[in-house]
């Protein structure tokens, strides 16, 4: 669909306004009601779904067949170092992975396909997903009940390692699982002068996790991809007293759910047993977030012939071990998820990342071409 400069330089302005405005996982609410309200000056229905924050709307008056888009609408607990004239006002906020991007790039086909809803052969169900940095949003999407009906559910996520106007797809293993991890060491504490009065969870937590960095190396066959790291410890509040406790998180990333469960075993025998020989106790708290993310089948071989025809270039990526709660989807509906490069090679999770405006029409084609393509339709 040809999509004129005037419409796209409206909705430039409309992500950096969201850009300027983030908030985190479970407290979208201003966000929540920025895209209420610009649905309801289109008048394009808003279905009742319970969600606290995050928005489902539809497009269309044919049941026969429903399809959904959705997009992620959070951001995450970074500081802004851009500089941009449209950075962050809410300090140590950040929409630093894209989902403002993402957002507008939604907003825009939600325009799109209402000036045409006469034209739809179908329902096209909007989902402006919450939660997806903290992998809850999905499951609050889920109990909504508003997938059961669906046909397909297509999504993406910009890629700053592509360039501008690229795709990236895989049909399986596309995005890894991803587990959460926190452990607590319970030792005893003392004066730092007399340690051994005390029972010091410091060396027992440095024991666990230098145990644990060759759980993959030595456990799990070098073909197969997967990472532990962990990422954050903490221990004490000064220099002369030895602590009574030692805690440190972590996450697992992995493309094989036997391997998955496996690492898990192993942790949490690594993690007591070496607790054990010190005489201390722990607590692990296990979370899991997304499964691994592989796209349906005939969805793919479906999509994947007209959707990369509008694009610059069209690339088989490699699996990538970041997560993407969309995966959990699968379960319940047909889905389809792809990469849209977005050019400036700043790394997700960055707090100078950046995104090139000019990769809304790539992204908004996409969902066009996806409607397109699942309604057997012309726009």
């Amino acid at each position: 669909m040809a999509i004129e400069e005037e419409f796209l330089d409206k909705f430039v302005g409309i992500r950096h306004h969201i850009h300027q405005h983030p908030e985190l996982s479970e407290h979208e609410y201003e966000t929540t009601e920025y895209i209420k309200e610009f649905l309801r000056n289109l008048d394009i229905k808003i279905i009742d779904s319970g969600l606290e924050t995050g928005v489902i709307a539809e497009i269309g008056n044919d049941k026969n067949n429903i399809i959904g888009l959705r997009c992620d609408i959070d951001a995450l607990p970074i500081f802004e170092e851009t500089g941009l004239p449209y950075a962050s006002v809410n300090d140590g906020v950040m929409h630093a992975c894209g989902h403002d991007f993402h957002t507008t790039s939604l907003l825009a086909t939600a325009e799109l396909l209402k000036a045409n809803e006469d034209k739809l052969k179908g329902t096209v169900r909007l989902f402006f997903q919450p939660a997806e940095e903290n992998f809850q949003g999905s499951q609050a999407v889920i109990k909504t009940g508003l997938l059961s009906d669906l046909s397909a559910l297509v999504g993406f996520h910009n890629f700053p390692d592509l360039p501008l106007g690229t795709i990236g797809y895989r049909q399986d293993k596309l995005m890894a699982s991803v587990d959460r991890i926190k452990v607590k060491i319970k030792g005893v504490g003392s004066h730092a002068a007399h340690p051994h009065e005390g029972n010091d969870p410091i060396v027992t937590g440095s024991q666990i996790i230098t145990n644990l960095q060759s759980l993959i190396s030595r456990h799990i066959p070098s073909k197969e991809e997967a990472v532990l790291s962990i990422t954050h410890v903490q221990s004490g509040s000064t220099w002369n007293v030895v602590p009574d406790t030692f805690e440190f998180e972590g996450t697992l990333r992995t493309l094989n759910e036997d391997i998955r469960k496996k690492l898990k075993n192993l942790f949490y025998k690594t993690v007591e047993n070496t607790a054990d020989i010190y005489d201390q106790t722990v607590d692990i708290e296990w979370t899991e977030g997304s499964d691994c993310l592989d796209n349906d089948l005939e969805l793919f071989n479906k999509l994947i012939p007209s959707i990369t025809d509008n694009f610059l270039d069209a690339i088989k990526i490699e699996s990538n071990l970041t997560g993407e709660d969309f995966s959990r989807y699968h379960k319940y509906v047909p889905i389809f998820f792809a990469f849209i490069g977005t050019g400036k090679n700043i790394p997700l999770h960055n707090p100078k990342f950046l995104i090139d405006d000019k990769a809304l029409i790539y992204s908004i084609n996409y969902y066009i071409d996806v409607v397109q393509r699942l309604l057997n339709i012309k726009l």
